[in-house]
């Protein structure tokens, strides 16, 4: 019986000191990033938004009329003055026809009143050498000079009926280039929205079977950025602070931008102030409604600067253990794998904004504790605090 309590007690023991030696330690823990990935470590601020363009037209005629032709679709590029569609023209073509036979009327008309006043002209030359002799009377060369003078302004009114004339015909011209819709700057077409058959007008139509435009274009070299910051951090935005603008869609594309104007005008229910960012490097990948992240930055970042290799980690991370030389840049960390802590002996770089620099030791993606505790040692079970 006593070496079976003493067998009951030793196992007791055993079980204790295992359970008390594995009892799992609460952590807190990070990822660690590699250097120049994500959002920029010295960023004085941050803030979301959207990629918008400064230009962008909804294209219609300027009348109203039925589509024959319809020259775009999305994503067409287009210049400026491209016809992308056209308007049925067949009444516009007969009044500018008639215009046309208005000019070649009263020009007719002008000179038939030339010939006439040549010879009004004649009479009066006749009439005055008769009266120099004699033979007429004074009535008779009066008559002539008046014959003269209506013909003279018989010619003139002639004249001004032709001007009249020549200004319908450049207004019936102005009607019919109405039928066809240009573009009115360099761009790309993001919608399409009328068909051909389809009424498009400039006005807005209460039936709904009336088109108020034709497409869409935008022009993709005024894209910028709006985004909205903080009303309560708004004093630490100025015109031309340099910025940093990552694409939600390609979070690997670094775009340098800079602070065109912070609006004055706040969003009472947001509490946010709304700034413009204008992007310095363009591609075909960025495209109007795009989300973004911006960073704004204290200082402009050297140009071609590429980031030194390594991750970036918290400095609360780091633990500098007996017989270890922080002088040249030896540490520990503990790396969280599979709820365990697995202790690292790495090497450090310099401080990168609230980070610090490991170039050696630890990998981009793997999750660190944060201050560890002083009980934990390499192979400790660990939980995350909640």
């Amino acid at each position: 019986m006593l070496a079976g309590l003493v067998v009951v007690a030793l196992a007791g023991g055993a079980a204790w000191w295992f359970m008390a030696g594995n009892k799992p330690v609460e952590v807190q823990t990070a990822t660690a990033r590699a250097n120049g990935q994500g959002a920029r470590s010295d960023a004085v601020l941050q803030a979301t938004g959207y990629v918008t363009a400064r230009r962008m037209a909804t294209v219609s005629a300027q009348m109203t009329g039925t589509l024959t032709e319809v020259l775009i679709d999305e994503g067409f590029k287009v210049k400026k003055g491209q016809v992308l569609a056209r308007l049925d023209d067949t009444g516009l073509k007969a009044g500018r026809a008639a215009a046309q036979a208005q000019v070649r009327t009263a020009e007719a008309n002008l000179g038939q009143l030339q010939a006439q006043l040549e010879q009004a002209q004649a009479d009066e030359r006749r009439q005055a050498e008769l009266a120099a002799s004699g033979m007429t009377t004074r009535q008779s060369r009066e008559q002539a000079a008046t014959s003269v003078k209506t013909h003279v302004a018989q010619l003139e009114a002639a004249r001004r009926q032709i001007e009249a004339a020549q200004a319908q015909v450049r207004q019936a011209q102005v009607n019919f280039d109405y039928a066809t819709v240009r573009a009115p700057f360099d761009g790309v077409v993001t919608a399409r929205a009328a068909q051909v058959g389809e009424i498009i007008s400039p006005l807005s139509a209460g039936g709904g079977f009336t088109r108020t435009g034709v497409g869409t274009i935008v022009d993709m070299d005024s894209l910028e950025v709006n985004v909205d910051v903080n009303e309560a951090y708004i004093a630490q935005v100025k015109a031309d602070m340099p910025c940093e603008a990552v694409l939600d869609a390609y979070p690997e594309w670094k775009i340098p931008a800079h602070v065109v104007a912070v609006i004055p005008s706040a969003d009472r229910g947001k509490a946010t102030v709304k700034v413009r960012v204008a992007l310095e490097q363009k591609d075909e990948r960025l495209v109007p409604d795009m989300g973004v992240r911006v960073s704004f930055l204290a200082a402009k970042p050297k140009v071609d600067a590429k980031p030194v290799p390594g991750v970036l980690v918290p400095p609360d991370a780091i633990r500098i253990e007996d017989g270890l030389e922080p002088a040249k840049g030896n540490a520990v960390v503990y790396v969280a794998t599979d709820g365990k802590a697995q202790r690292r002996l790495v090497k450090l770089g310099d401080e990168v904004g609230k980070f610090r620099l490991v170039t050696e030791g630890v990998k981009s993606g793997e999750t660190v504790v944060v201050s560890p505790p002083a009980e934990l040692k390499d192979g400790s079970n660990i939980v995350n605090k909640e």
